[in-house]
Order: C-alpha cells, then sequence, then structure tokens
C-alpha cells in the first residue's frame, strides 16, 4: 500500500506579486492592493508591508497609518484570474489530481509517485516550472495529509518550500503557535490562551471530552487537528460555467413586491453557493416568463464579486428594466456567470470591513441551519 502525499501551493501575496512583477518600480516598496475610498480593505500587500504589521483584511486607513508610504494600487482581478489560470494550466498538466482551493491556493495529491520519480523531488519540479513561466513567487508543502502540507507551505513562505516526514506530523507541529492550524481563529486562540493553551504541541494532549465541553462539537475537530490527523481527499478540480435558479410561482402574479422579494431571496441563495463555492461572479443575468410563455432576459457585466448587497442591488435593477408589460409573471430567475476562483474576501477592493464580518456570521449560520435560515430584513 502507498503512502499519502499530498502537496499543497500557495502563491505568496498574490495580488501583490503580480503588481510588483507588472511594475520593477514597486519591487522592495511596501505596496497595499485593496480599496481606495477610504473605507476599502487590504486584499494583498507585499512582505514589506507586512513588517509594520499590515495583513490581508485589514481596513486601509488602519494599514496607511502604520505604513504612510505604502503604494496603494486598486487592482485588477481580471489580472490576478489570468495568472491564476496559467497555474492551473500547469498543475492540471503536470499534476494527476489536484484541486484548486482558492485563486492562489491549491492542493495535489501525488500518492504513489514515490514509485517512479519521488514526490519531494517532482513537487521541487512543479515549484519550478510554475515559478519560471509566471515569474512568482510561491511556497509548498509536501505531507501526508492536507492539513500538514497547508501549515508546512505557511511556514515554508516566503518563496519556500519543505516536507513533512510520514509519522512526524505531531512532532511538525508541537512548538507552532495554536493560531497556526487552520480553522482556529482569533476568538478560539483567546479562549485557549486563558485556558494555558498556546502551544499546538500542548492542545494534542488535552483531553477531547475537555475540547468538547469548552467548543462543543468542534472541539473534537480541534483535538484532531491539532494532532495532525485530516482525512480529507483531494477534491478534483472542475470548471463550473454558471450558478443559476429559477422559481416558478404556483399562481401566475402581477404582484411587483412578490416578484422583487422571489429574486432577492433567489439571489441571496446563489451568492451564498458563490462563496461556499470560493467563486466571484463578473456576469449577471434575470430572466422572466410572462403568463403567455413570453420570455426574456437582461445582463449585465459588472466587477468581479460575492457580495450580497451588490448582486441584490444589481438584480433589482435589471428587474426593474425588464417588467414593462405589466403583464402576470409565472417564471423569474437569476443567473451568475463569468465566474473565478477567489477567496471570499466578497468585494475585493472596496468593501467595508464590517459588511464582510456580517455576512460571514451570515453564511455561518446558513452552513449549520440550511440556505434559508437566515435573511436580511
Amino acid at each position: 500500500m502507498y503512502q499519502k502525499a499530498i502537496l499543497h501551493l500557495d502563491m505568496d501575496a498574490f495580488f501583490a506579486s503580480v503588481e510588483v512583477m507588472k511594475n520593477s518600480q514597486l519591487r522592495g516598496v511596501p505596496v497595499l492592493v485593496g480599496g481606495t475610498n477610504g473605507r476599502g480593505v487590504v486584499s494583498s500587500c507585499s512582505y514589506e508591508a507586512r513588517r509594520f504589521g499590515i495583513h490581508a483584511g485589514m481596513p486601509m486607513a488602519v494599514a496607511l497609518r502604520r505604513c504612510p508610504e505604502a503604494r496603494v494600487i486598486r487592482g485588477d482581478f481580471e489580472e490576478y484570474e489570468k495568472y491564476s489560470g496559467i497555474v492551473t494550466e500547469i498543475i492540471a498538466e503536470e499534476g494527476p489530481v489536484f484541486e484548486k482551493a482558492s485563486i492562489d491556493e491549491f492542493y495535489v495529491d501525488i500518492s504513489g509517485m514515490d514509485r517512479y520519480v519521488g514526490c519531494v523531488r517532482w513537487s521541487r519540479e512543479l515549484r519550478e516550472r510554475i515559478a519560471k513561466e509566471t515569474g512568482l513567487p510561491l511556497s509548498a508543502g509536501l505531507a501526508i495529509n492536507k492539513l500538514v502540507s497547508k501549515v508546512r507551505a505557511g511556514e515554508a513562505k516566503p518563496n519556500g518550500s519543505g516536507w513533512v516526514a510520514a509519522g512526524a506530523e505531531r512532532a511538525f507541529l508541537a512548538p507552532l503557535p495554536v493560531r497556526k492550524i487552520p480553522s482556529i481563529g482569533p476568538s478560539t486562540a483567546r479562549k485557549l490562551s486563558l485556558l494555558g493553551i498556546r502551544k499546538t504541541g500542548t492542545l494534542s494532549q488535552v483531553p477531547v471530552k475537555l475540547l468538547e465541553r469548552e467548543f462543543g462539537k468542534s472541539g473534537r475537530e480541534i483535538h484532531r487537528r491539532a494532532n495532525g490527523i485530516d482525512h480529507r481527499a483531494v477534491i478534483p478540480y472542475s470548471d463550473r460555467k454558471s450558478f443559476s435558479a429559477e422559481h416558478t410561482f404556483q399562481h401566475d402574479t402581477i404582484d411587483v413586491e412578490v416578484l422583487r422579494r422571489c429574486l432577492r431571496d433567489l439571489t441571496t441563495k446563489l451568492a451564498y453557493e458563490l462563496r461556499q463555492a470560493g467563486r466571484l461572479t463578473a456576469g449577471l443575468t434575470v430572466k422572466i416568463r410572462y403568463t403567455d410563455f413570453n420570455t426574456y432576459t437582461r445582463s449585465r457585466r459588472i466587477p468581479y464579486t460575492a457580495h450580497d448587497q451588490q448582486l441584490l442591488h444589481l438584480v433589482d435593477q435589471l428587474f426593474i428594466e425588464l417588467f414593462t408589460r405589466r403583464q402576470c409573471i409565472r417564471l423569474v430567475g437569476v443567473r451568475f456567470d463569468r465566474l473565478a476562483t477567489g477567496h471570499t474576501q466578497l468585494d475585493l477592493f472596496d468593501n467595508v470591513e464590517e459588511n464582510n464580518q456580517l455576512l460571514l456570521a451570515m453564511d455561518k449560520v446558513r452552513k449549520r441551519f440550511g440556505k434559508g435560515s437566515v435573511k436580511r430584513g
């Protein structure tokens, strides 16, 4: 039986790195990519900027207070998607099974490769090819599962690589702060710290029942991760072209508020699916079918987003443009296309941090209780 081997590839400071590659004058300069309207957030920042304590998701105003000399760039998501596509094509050519976790992160299952060229050597050659053909820095981690390979790649940043031998997972994780473990966020880390647990090695030895008492059902998962246990499979990449949904009314209606409310529900559910799939949309279509079965659509090209508020506003605009006959309607529909793989940072450049946090909190409720479990008022 061959040993599992999962390679994690992570493009370093991806958006900022693309901007530096395009403009050599930015090399060695603190670069911030994100909103430029004063209320936006940092989507990506160079390692020169990170030395000032700046990180993705930080309000741009705070980042500029920490580093006033930083160069702020609005960003071009289509350009970033282009380079992500180049990396994807290279991995698809070389790798047997790979998962595109986001626009700048990939998992490759190379289990059994040791029989031929060796996993470590193959991983090194793939990383070198990507760096050579794109001109972009990336870090890589190799281990027996997705969790440990991701942490190993993180420890290799920037622009490095490393591997964890089978059986050495706990020893590798033990000296790391608990915050290094994926899914352990700031609030969980604070609570663990109050319990006197700051290192992953300490966390791995805490009884499962104690963690379940403090963290509920997630306590068992925290224990597994602290011990380097992760049975998740690499999900083969598929390039889905669109997300769409329709609703046929039991009785044809001309009630505008009913129609708009239905479109809002469809939009909200589809936007949630987008975010869960790690996708963004740049194409929006609204569809209506009248009682006589005549069907009309209206489409619009939009900036890349997966944010409810922006999509709801645009869907409502398209519906108003479409609904001109004042006849009863039997069906309405919404479609998102022109998709791109992206972090769930929503509107990557102009979104406000508090809106992000609200939407992420709502998504957490939906994930636990279902898509329709929470709606905006």
